[in-house]
């Protein structure tokens, strides 16, 4: 049988069945559903199980130092002795300490600089390997090489190199050219100690760059090739902008390291000529276990904290103007 509804269409009974609700006998409740994202009973447990390991690292290696070494830049502390409470003498002192300045600035020079010169070579080897060009994966081998041999052996190695009767000098005597004391010279012993770091480092910056370009769809370059785009123009309007985020993260790691940097002009250098080449983190070191100031080298490392934290939080405010994280 069928029966006609009011807008005049024909259902069964079978469907007119199941769409009438449901009936259910006088005093029994409707079941109460299940509520969405109910937390079960010990779930927090198994969270701070999985937690606690990283939890446990951050608190030991990272907090505890952290305090502790606010703590002791209140004192006058010896490696030796007992430690003197002097309140805030040691920031003081810094701030009328004339090396203290002159060290901040060789470290920012060598941060800005360092940071341009390794993302520049950085990108002009990562695009050299995304040119299709036979071996590519061995060339990149070849440049990460230097990034994960000892920092300290390579060092050694380009002190030889660039000694006054070194490989570099016998090189430019052998064309008539008298070369200078590279690492003996203020004019030239930064920028010594900034070319032998870029070297060190730059083969990171290549993988990471590679991995962003590698990540450009064909299409895109295609299509761009067929309107007729030059290559700068592809650079500038389409690769840049994709591959943002990746010069983002190597610029924002490589400034961090450059602002902590202290093998290199140590083994180079040590610091010289005059305070040509002194570093933050050399003079911090010298202050804490060469002088015996670890309240002062304390307060130093505050300083160094405060100065990357203010450059990294810069660098993620300005991220917002040009990196695209749209695909």
């Amino acid at each position: 049988m069928a029966s006609p509804l009011i807008t005049g269409a024909v259902v069964s009974e079978e469907t007119a069945a199941s769409a009438a609700p449901a009936t259910r006998p006088f005093g029994v409740p409707h079941p109460t559903p299940p509520a969405a994202g109910k937390k079960k009973k010990g779930d927090g447990l198994v969270a701070l199980a999985y937690l606690w390991p990283g939890l446990a690292g951050f608190t030991f290696f990272i907090l505890v130092p952290l305090l502790g070494s606010l703590v002791i830049s209140l004192f006058e502390w010896p490696l030796f002795g007992t430690p003197t409470f002097i309140g805030l003498a040691n920031f003081q002192k810094l701030f009328a300490d004339p090396t203290f300045y002159t060290v901040l600035g060789n470290t920012v020079v060598f941060a800005f600089v360092y940071t341009a010169l390794n993302l520049a070579l950085a990108l002009a080897v990562s695009l050299w390997l995304n040119t299709r060009i036979k071996f590519a994966g061995f060339w990149r081998v070849i440049f990460f090489l230097p990034a994960i041999t000892p920092m300290v052996a390579n060092a050694l190695v380009w002190r030889l190199l660039l000694s006054d009767n070194g490989i570099v000098n016998s090189a430019l005597a052998s064309i008539g050219i008298d070369g200078p004391s590279w690492l003996s010279d203020s004019s030239f012993a930064l920028f010594s100690v900034i070319a032998m770091s870029v070297w060190q480092s730059f083969g990171y910056n290549v993988i990471v760059l590679s991995a962003g370009l590698g990540g450009i769809p064909k299409e895109i370059l295609e299509a761009s090739r067929m309107d007729g785009t030059s290559a700068w123009q592809r650079l500038r309007s389409i690769i840049l902008p994709m591959i943002s985020p990746s010069l983002f993260f190597t610029m924002t790691m490589t400034m961090i390291g450059a602002f902590q940097v202290f093998v290199q002009p140590q083994i180079l250098t040590q610091g010289g000529p005059g305070e040509s080449t002194n570093t933050f983190v050399l003079y911090m070191y010298r202050n804490g276990f060469v002088f015996d100031r670890l309240g002062y080298a304390s307060a130093l490392a505050w300083i160094l904290f405060i100065v990357v934290m203010l450059i990294t939080a810069l660098q993620f405010a300005g991220q917002k103007k040009w990196v695209n994280y749209d695909k």
